[in-house]
């Protein structure tokens, strides 16, 4: 594990600063181009700044090379562009790369890049981006719901992850030959994206924009643990790839390890799941994964096999089985790799394709479950799980 320094760029604001410039990362191009209109410039300034934040990572007006002297000083004085602050970042010896920013009133999130395991430069790199600080739903297995939410993360602060993501390879890199070189998104990090509706579509909609950061539809994915309703409205309003947080294969089980389920049962999160892969725009072929963390003992049998395969049957998706990343006095155990592996195989035979997800950046604390590690806890959340386990300890211990 290498930990890394930050240095600052002079060329960035600090956020929590900007009182009177208006932070142009994160704007919409409607949102730009009523901007530049404002400042009595023609709208097609606003794909070219874009093209200048996203594709080539330029911050100082001044290198906008395209643009008038005057308009470079006119932005310099009422603009900036600035991601989230860097607090750290460190490397993991596999290539996974952990960043944690602070963001305006001081709380702190985490984003973790994942590079294909095939050491090649330009390989497919995932990153994993969180739409709120901490999470509202505490499902039971997850090391960042023990922290509690504290607050919406805005659209400056979402893309901005994947801003400083991409120029973490740009280091001595020309301007003229930058590229984007993460391959793919996903909002998996913490929080519920589809809780945070409108600033993470705004961000999707820069990550797939020509103009920003030009990904494929199919490389930006959305994980939710059930929101219901939002499923819906998501179908009409992007279309990207769909991940749900499936965990369990009946509504008891479910329940105690997802608790949104008691609200969305899983006969209401499955409809809602045909119908996003149903939509009925014929340019739009939605993509679902589910994401199955196996529990040892717990959701791992080959009965709960069975029954996922009965629950998925008529719904066209791909299966992810995740190894649990047990996390300090965590409740559950990770399921053996026979055992995985035995659940793999009857879902196989039934026709479903089913991958087994290899964990990655375990000794950066990067791996899925684990994005709590240096958030401040601001909510009673922590207090109230740091009393329940010191009770269990001492129970066990007077046995």
């Amino acid at each position: 594990m290498t930990q890394i320094p930050v240095i600052q760029n002079p060329e960035m604001v600090n956020p929590q600063d900007l009182t009177a410039k208006t932070n142009l990362l994160g704007m919409s191009k409607a949102e730009l181009s009523q901007f530049f209109a404002d400042l009595g410039e023609k709208p097609f300034r606003a794909t070219q700044v874009m093209k200048w934040i996203y594709q080539f990572g330029v911050t100082d007006f001044y290198q906008m090379t395209n643009l008038s002297k005057k308009l470079q000083q006119t932005l310099d004085e009422v603009a900036t562009v600035s991601p989230p602050t860097v607090k750290f970042k460190q490397f993991s010896e596999d290539g996974t790369r952990k960043w944690v920013f602070e963001v305006a009133g001081g709380s702190l999130v985490e984003t973790v890049l994942i590079p294909a395991d095939d050491n090649k430069q330009f390989g497919r790199k995932t990153l994993c981006i969180s739409s709120q600080v901490g999470c509202a739903l505490d499902c039971s297995f997850c090391s960042t719901g023990k922290q509690g939410f504290e607050r919406d993360l805005s659209p400056s602060e979402i893309i901005g992850q994947l801003w400083v993501a991409n120029q973490s390879y740009m280091e001595n890199v020309p301007v003229t030959e930058r590229e984007n070189r993460v391959t793919n998104v996903v909002m998996m990090g913490m929080g519920e994206p589809l809780l945070n509706y409108e600033p993470v579509v705004a961000s999707m909609s820069l990550m797939l924009d020509d103009f920003g950061f030009g990904l494929s539809k199919r490389r930006v994915t959305l994980s939710t643990s059930g929101i219901v309703p939002k499923m819906y409205e998501l179908a009409k309003d992007i279309d990207v790839a769909l991940a749900i947080s499936l965990h369990a294969p009946n509504d008891e089980l479910r329940n105690e390890l997802v608790p949104i389920n008691k609200k969305y049962p899983l006969k209401e999160l499955i409809a809602a799941a045909k119908s996003y892969v149903y939509d009925e725009n014929p340019r739009h072929k939605k993509h679902v994964t589910i994401e199955y963390v196996m529990l040892k003992d717990v959701n791992d049998t080959d009965e709960h096999a069975r029954q996922l395969v009965n629950l998925l049957k008529d719904l066209p998706c791909k299966i992810n089985l995740i190894p649990f990343n047990p996390f300090p006095h965590a409740p559950y155990g990770r399921s053996s790799n026979n055992r995985i592996h035995a659940f793999s195989n009857i879902l196989n035979q039934a026709g479903f394709v089913c991958t087994i997800r290899q964990t990655r950046g375990d000794d950066i604390d990067a791996a899925c479950g684990q994005l709590v590690g240096q958030v401040t806890d601001k909510t009673r959340r922590a207090k109230q799980w740091q009393e329940k386990v010191s009770k269990t300890l001492q129970s066990k211990a007077s046995h």
